[in-house]
């Protein structure tokens, strides 16, 4: 997961990732500011967070549902 810590949707978007008890790989932007560069290079957009799925699955700006049924779907792959 790509994002920063002053981002809102960035820490609802982890606090959902941690209440599923998924695994992940934080990024943050402000303290790695080359990864910014990655996560557009992947989602072709500027917004984050942007969650990388283990299917290849990216989504940007994922509500928590719609974050939820991606991990699930690559949880069971």
């Amino acid at each position: 997961m790509y994002g920063a810590d002053w981002c809102p949707d960035c820490t609802r978007t982890k606090r959902a990732l941690d209440a599923a008890g998924a695994d992940y790989v934080y990024r943050d932007l402000v303290a790695e500011p080359q990864a910014a560069q990655e996560a557009e290079a992947l989602s072709g957009r500027k917004n984050i967070p942007v969650v990388v799925l283990p299917d290849g699955v990216i989504l940007v700006e994922p509500s928590d549902p719609e974050l939820l049924d991606a991990v699930a779907r690559a949880g069971s792959d």
